[in-house]
C-alpha cells in the first residue's frame, strides 16, 4: 500500500527535531531547480498574483526562492513530514511516531508537491510555497500538471513495485487538486479513497477542516497497522469516526461521526 498526502501551506522550521533523525534527498532536485529559476524571475507583485497570496506572504516566498539551493543540509532543510504543519499533519502527528514507524512510512507514504513532485517523509525539504494548481508557464506547458507530466506517476509506480507483494493499492488521502497530478491511466495500482463526513443540519457532509485532519489521522492509523489491505482501514475509529458500510463502495470508504471534535 502507498499512502498519498497533499502538502501543507503552513511550515514549521523552528520546532527542534532530533539531530540523529535519518534523512534522504528529494528525487527531483533538478526539476525543482528549474521551477525555482522561473520563480526567481518574477517580482513580488507577480508572485502575489500567481499564488493568490498577500503582499507579505509574497515577499516571504520571494526570499525563499532566492535562498533555495540544490545543496540540501541540516541548516537549510528538514524532513518533509516534520516541515509541513497544516491540519493533515496535525492529525498525522509525525513527531510522536517511532523510528520504526517512520521507517515503514518512508516506504509506504508519498507527499505530492508542486515544487518537489513527490516527497518521501524523510526527504529533506527547503521551505517553499507553490501549489500544484498554480498556472506557472514552463517549457513543458502552461501549468504544473503539464510540467510534471508522467514523472509523478512513474515515481509512484516505481515505489509500488519496490514494495513487492500482491495487488498494489494506493490509499488516496490527498486533495483533488494534488491527485489530479497522478495519471490514473498509467498508475499500476488500485486506488482506494477515504471520505470523512460530519453530521450537520440533518445530513452528512464533508467539512474541509475536519476532513483534512481526519486524513492525517487515517495516515497515522495505516502506518501503525502496517496496512496492506483496505479492509484493515475499516476498523479506524479515531476521534469519533466510524466506518459506514452502507455509504461506502469497494474503492470509496466512508467514515462518519455525529459531531465534529
Amino acid at each position: 500500500m502507498l499512502i498519498l498526502l497533499s502538502p501543507a501551506k503552513s511550515l514549521d522550521y523552528h520546532t527542534p527535531i532530533p539531530a540523529e533523525l535519518a534523512h534522504t534527498l528529494p528525487r527531483f532536485i533538478p526539476q525543482s531547480g528549474q521551477l525555482i529559476d522561473l520563480l526567481r524571475q518574477k517580482a513580488p507583485q507577480d508572485i502575489a498574483s500567481l499564488l493568490k497570496i498577500s503582499d507579505a506572504l509574497a515577499a516571504l516566498n520571494v526570499a525563499r526562492y532566492q535562498a533555495w539551493t540544490p545543496t540540501f543540509s541540516a541548516d537549510n532543510a528538514r524532513q518533509a513530514v516534520l516541515a509541513f504543519n497544516g491540519d493533515v499533519y496535525e492529525g498525522l502527528d509525525a513527531r510522536t511516531l517511532s523510528s520504526t514507524d517512520l521507517d515503514w512510512a518512508q516506504q509506504h507514504l508519498a507527499i505530492l508537491s508542486g515544487l518537489y513532485g513527490v516527497l518521501r517523509p524523510l526527504d529533506w525539504m527547503q521551505p517553499y510555497r507553490l501549489e500544484m494548481g498554480t498556472r506557472l508557464p514552463t517549457h513543458r506547458g502552461q501549468n504544473l500538471y503539464q510540467f510534471w507530466g508522467t514523472q509523478i506517476t512513474d515515481c509512484l509506480n516505481a515505489q509500488l513495485q519496490a514494495q513487492g507483494g500482491g495487488l498494489p493499492v494506493v490509499l488516496h488521502l490527498a486533495s483533488q487538486e494534488y491527485f489530479k497530478a497522478v495519471d490514473r491511466k498509467t498508475l499500476r495500482a488500485r486506488v482506494v479513497e477515504c471520505v470523512f463526513e460530519e453530521y450537520k443540519a440533518g445530513t452528512y457532509k464533508i467539512v474541509s477542516l475536519h476532513a483534512k485532519r481526519a486524513r492525517g489521522l487515517m495516515a497515522r492509523y495505516a502506518i501503525a497497522q502496517r496496512a496492506t489491505d483496505p479492509l484493515q482501514l475499516t476498523e479506524f475509529d479515531a476521534e469519533g469516526y466510524a466506518f459506514d458500510p452502507t455509504a461506502s463502495q469497494s474503492d470509496r470508504l466512508v467514515f462518519r461521526r455525529k459531531k465534529g471534535l
